[in-house]
């Protein structure tokens, strides 16, 4: 499985739109988002992330290039995963619990908690308010465009969105995560993931296939 160094930073007084240009200054490298699992889905889009956090939040980056591109979904915890969608699984703790943040390509999110698949809690409206997105398209909802198009999106993600949890420092920490972008709708769907999933499927919701992030 893949281990990936997450920096600390400090982001004060930081609005989202500016975490792009903190993270560059901060030198926060881009890592590739590029596992096809399934062979029936061989597309591939170009997708990168970045990923730091400081005292009381992640900070995350992605970077896109598909062919087509849509934000249908106009209401948080609704389907965002049938559109432009990039996304982020954590186990912030050792009981099994991980939390699935799903983000479509107009800063419409999603985020649910449990130790499988099936029993999903999703998070209440007040946690979904307290991430604050920004994305390179604006944030209001589109249907599909069709021709290569490059987007961006930036979260800042407290550590209370992880909302089963008191989560009050990572640092020196070592939690299991995995990163992924999907379409499940779009002209061309797709589901690529940072660590692969050997499992015969598209399902992102396997754990035991996480990765390694280290906070520094």
């Amino acid at each position: 499985m893949k281990q990936l160094d997450v920096k600390k930073i400090s982001i004060a007084n930081i609005p989202v739109d500016a975490i792009p240009a903190l993270l560059d200054k901060e030198k926060v490298a881009f890592q590739k988002l590029d596992e096809v699992n399934w062979d029936e889905y061989p597309y591939c889009p170009n997708v990168r992330f970045r990923i730091a956090y400081s005292k009381d939040a992640f900070i995350l980056n992605f970077k896109v290039t598909e062919e087509s591109v849509r934000a249908n979904s106009s209401a948080d915890n609704g389907p965002v995963w049938t559109d432009s969608c990039v996304e982020f699984f954590v186990i912030p703790n050792n009981d099994g619990i991980y939390y699935n943040l799903e983000c479509n390509c107009a800063g419409t999110i999603l985020i649910g908690a449990g130790k499988e698949r099936e029993n999903r809690e999703r998070a209440p409206k007040e946690v979904l308010e307290q991430v604050q997105r920004w994305s390179s398209l604006g944030r209001d909802p589109f249907d599909e465009r069709i021709g290569e198009c490059s987007w961006e999106v930036a979260l800042i993600i407290p550590f209370t969105a992880f909302f089963k949890h008191e989560i009050k420092d990572l640092s020196e920490q070592s939690i299991k995560a995995n990163f992924y972008k999907c379409g499940d709708e779009l002209q061309t769907p797709h589901f690529i993931s940072w660590n692969a999933i050997q499992v015969e499927k598209p399902d992102f919701h396997c754990p035991k296939f996480f990765g390694s992030l280290h906070c520094l």
